[in-house]
């Protein structure tokens, strides 16, 4: 897995389709946790890729960083808040 720098501001990616409720659950829970943390969040539609479709199929909403997943349905908080914490 790469490392990822600390100094740079974090990518948190979420992998999803524009119609899950899932998706936009997590998508809002980290657009809440951007007033406590820096980092920046990209959201990526898997049914735009083929490739992303074959990958991810059915679990999605992901939560990446870089290659690491963070979480997949749900956003893990506690997870997500000590891995941000710990690129502080």
């Amino acid at each position: 897995m790469p490392a990822i720098d600390a100094a740079a501001r974090p990518e948190l990616i979420v992998y999803g389709r524009g119609y899950c409720h899932l998706c936009d659950d997590m998508i809002a829970a980290l657009r809440r946790m951007q007033d406590r943390f820096s980092f920046d969040l990209s959201i990526i539609d898997v049914d735009s890729d083929a490739a992303l479709e074959t990958q991810f199929g059915e679990k999605v909403p992901v939560l990446m960083c870089g290659d690491r997943e963070l979480c997949h349905y749900f956003l893990d908080e506690p997870v997500v808040t000590a891995f941000l914490s710990e690129l502080r």
